[in-house]
């Protein structure tokens, strides 16, 4: 695959991805709105499933849960967000902080606090994508998302 072939491909799934957002969302209004976060967030689930199959298929086997992270934050974040995590942080007592400093998804939105609101819509998916893919791996969690500022993100990850 060229250089411009991928960057074709990034476009056209950014557009994807944005094009399902606004669908979903379109015409959902209180608690609609949670309905189309829901739907984003459980599509995002089956396709953390499959990727993740796809990305740990050559792996060895994870010693603990802090391997699974490292995996997730290292390999999963490259081949699907195309970079790595830029910081993990955990309580080692089953909470994680994955902070992104340029979060695909999100570079394209324009900066300021009036996107903040559309960021979390943005995201639902993506925290689907991160659920699926550690649930696929053997980890049952919830994951919420925290953006303060655009394109900066921090996923919450509370393993249950």
């Amino acid at each position: 695959m060229t250089t411009e072939s991928s960057s074709v491909d990034d476009t056209l799934l950014e557009f994807l991805h944005m094009e399902a957002v606004k669908l979903l969302e379109e015409g959902s209004t209180g608690e609609g709105m949670n309905t189309a976060t829901t739907k984003l967030d459980t599509m995002g689930f089956r396709v953390g499933i499959a990727l993740v199959e796809r990305c740990s298929a050559d792996t060895m086997r994870f010693k603990d849960e802090l391997d699974m992270m490292r995996f997730l934050c290292k390999d999963f974040w490259l081949a699907t967000f195309m970079k790595q995590i830029d910081n993990l942080r955990t309580n080692h007592q089953g909470v994680y902080v994955l902070q992104d400093s340029q979060f695909r998804f999100l570079t394209n939105v324009a900066e300021g606090t009036q996107y903040l609101q559309t960021a979390q819509s943005l995201l639902a998916f993506s925290c689907g994508v991160v659920r699926g893919a550690l649930f696929n791996l053997g980890l049952t969690c919830s994951v919420t998302v925290e953006v303060t500022n655009l394109p900066v993100c921090k996923f919450h990850v509370t393993v249950i």
